[in-house]
């Protein structure tokens, strides 16, 4: 099954459009990203990734490319059977195990909420789980390993909302409930993000 998806910021500043593949549990994810900036620490950048995801649900490769007016940069992220990932950014490569991590956190993107809420069937049954996960930074793509939360809240079927749950997300002092569709794929994130619905099609 594929999907066309896209996200625009609460804020306006930012959009993000991903085409999906799902098959035999894995995912495959190919987003773009622009980000029309928000002052001099946070200048105007577009980002694209390309992403593969286990039958489990965890992470298996990743690369992602991001430009500003002055400089473009890469890093891909290969994960090996034996724990440690494989970081290339082009002008050298590392080996790091990331504490144990086998989830990565875009900054700015709803895209990859999905990939613990998915792993972990929060979507779908109780759980909470506090996680070590790489976030990366955009643009300048800098790793680094933090902890997040994602608890179940309301799986498919026993909240208000047809279709949909609602997961919760705490990252230090910050928390948001997630509303996820049922592939666990992000429609709502509140102060963050937003999913646009399809747009209609006008005949002849």
């Amino acid at each position: 099954m594929t999907a066309q998806v896209t996200w625009r910021s609460d804020d306006g500043c930012c959009i993000e459009g991903t085409r999906l593949l799902f098959g035999d549990g894995g995912l495959r994810a190919l987003g773009r990203m622009v980000h029309g900036g928000g002052g001099p620490d946070d200048p105007p950048f577009t980002a694209s990734y390309r992403l593969v995801a286990d039958a489990d649900g965890s992470l298996r490769r990743l690369a992602v490319t991001s430009a500003t007016a002055v400089r473009e940069r890469h890093l891909t992220l290969n994960r090996t059977d034996d724990g440690f990932w494989l970081l290339d950014t082009g002008s050298g490569g590392s080996r790091p195990d990331f504490g144990g991590a086998v989830d990565v956190d875009l900054a700015f993107s709803p895209m990859f909420n999905t990939l613990p809420i998915r792993r972990l069937g929060l979507h779908r049954g109780p759980g909470d789980h506090l996680l070590p996960v790489v976030f990366l930074t955009l643009p300048e793509l800098t790793a680094e390993v933090v902890e997040q939360r994602y608890r179940s809240v309301s799986p498919l079927g026993e909240g208000e909302r047809p279709g949909e749950a609602v997961v919760g997300f705490t990252w230090n002092a910050f928390a948001a409930d997630l509303v996820v569709d049922a592939d666990a794929v992000v429609t709502s994130y509140p102060g963050v993000a937003s999913r646009l619905p399809p747009a209609a099609v006008s005949g002849p």
